[in-house]
């Protein structure tokens, strides 16, 4: 399925399958810290092999490409932005990804700032000083490219990690 070398990005929806029949007793969810044992090995193991620089780009671009993903199976693009938004609150919220605020919005130059609190990735880590939500951050990125057909820059201002208790995201047209 993924052993072949290739210049492009090969994930489709359907590579999930189908969990209601493969996990007829365990169901469709876990626990959060199985999801953070898969997500912190894997970068840890991405730091030895590369550096940290090179482990963050590459989950940017895996949180992008599941953003992009994400928005076109499960988001109704047709929808105006309101209906966006709410509809993605909606699953973010259902899936248990974190709860999306958003705190400001220009529609004009598509520039916004967004909070995810209950963040599924760093909430309830100890302080550490940093923002680690690079993942987000593509996600955020995939998400809102494949909405608008735009391209975005999202950088964490604001992490758990660091002290904070929401994830805070700026979210810029480029």
């Amino acid at each position: 399925m993924f052993k072949e070398e290739r210049e492009e990005l090969m994930f489709d929806w359907n590579m999930i399958g189908d969990i209601v029949e493969g996990r007829p007793n365990l169901g469709t969810t876990m626990d959060v810290s199985v999801y953070r044992l898969m997500q912190f090995t894997l970068r840890d193991v991405l730091i030895k092999r590369f550096d940290a620089e090179t482990a963050d780009k590459i989950f940017y671009d895996a949180g992008q490409h599941a953003g992009k993903v994400f928005c076109r199976e499960l988001i109704n693009k047709e929808n105006n932005f309101n209906d966006f938004v709410v509809e993605l609150q909606d699953r973010l919220k259902e899936l248990k990804i974190g709860i999306l605020r958003i705190e400001e919005a220009n529609l004009d130059t598509l520039d916004f700032t967004l909070t995810v609190s209950e963040d599924l990735d760093c909430s309830g880590l100890p302080v550490c000083e940093e923002t680690i939500c690079t993942y987000d951050e593509g996600f955020i990125n995939g998400i809102l490219g494949e909405y608008t057909g735009k391209s975005f820059d999202v950088k964490e201002v604001d992490c758990w990690c660091s002290g904070d208790r929401v994830c805070r995201f700026d979210v810029k047209s480029t």
